[in-house]
Parts: structure tokens; C-alpha cells; sequence
């Protein structure tokens, strides 16, 4: 995961440096959530002046959350529950919070290899035209 990391952190300085101000929408839901949402929190401390921001967007409350919600709100600049993922069969939460958060982006990181719900909000952010950098992609 390390070289993942470094491309990352690549990425996300060249974002900061050059953007008047930059939202990081991250989910926490697979390794490379968890893996992404650390590198941005590096980046923002390394590299950025007040200008960037690390926002966790759940899909709904979770009890998780609830019982520990001041080291959530100690990590992250700012948590969001998604409204559409919040109000859809719990099934389908996860992947609907991942069209939201699509929909809000410019450009969408991610690390997809093959099938699963990163390759479907990747599929998503594709038809919609969207910028995509696959950090597993040569």
C-alpha cells in the first residue's frame, strides 16, 4: 500500500497547491477509505494554508458513530449524512451515498481493481463524465 500512498499524496499536494480551496469527500467503508482519509488528512497538515478540508460522508447514522462521535468529529473537518443514501433500503445505502458524492465532485480517486461497489461508483462517475483517476490503474 505504500506506493499507493505516495502516488496519492501526489495527487493531493499538486489539488491543494493549485485550488483556491478543496473539499475531500471520503467514505469509510473498505481499506482504501480508511488508507485515503489518512493521506488527505497528511496532505492538509503538510501542504495546505487553510484551504482544504476532509469531509466524511456516511450513508446513515451508524451506532459506530453515535457512540464515538467526538474522535469522528476530533478526525474529520466535518461529517455529513447523506439525505438520498439515509432514505434508501439499507442495501443500497452505501452505493447511493457513493452516487451523492460523485454528483458533488469534480474528480473522483479511487482504487478499483475489479467488480464490487467501487467499480460500480466508478461505472457511475464515468457515465456521468466525470474525472477519474484509478490509483491502481498503470
Amino acid at each position: 500500500m505504500f506506493a499507493l500512498e505516495e502516488r496519492l499524496i501526489t495527487i493531493l499536494r499538486e489539488l491543494i497547491n493549485s485550488k483556491e480551496y478543496v473539499e475531500f469527500l471520503a467514505g469509510r467503508d473498505g481499506d482504501f477509505d480508511q488508507l485515503a482519509a489518512s493521506t488527505v488528512r497528511k496532505a492538509i497538515r503538510d501542504y495546505a494554508c487553510g484551504n482544504a478540508s476532509l469531509i466524511l460522508v456516511l450513508p446513515y447514522e451508524r451506532a459506530e458513530y453515535r457512540d464515538n462521535r467526538e474522535s469522528y468529529e476530533a478526525y474529520y473537518d466535518e461529517i455529513q449524512i447523506c439525505e438520498e443514501s439515509s432514505k434508501a433500503h439499507p442495501k443500497a445505502a452505501i452505493f447511493e451515498r457513493n452516487k451523492s458524492m460523485v454528483d458533488r465532485s469534480d474528480l473522483v480517486i479511487c482504487a478499483v481493481e475489479k467488480g464490487g461497489g467501487a467499480a460500480k461508483a466508478m461505472k457511475y462517475a464515468e457515465k456521468c463524465g466525470k474525472r477519474i483517476i484509478n490509483l491502481l490503474e498503470k
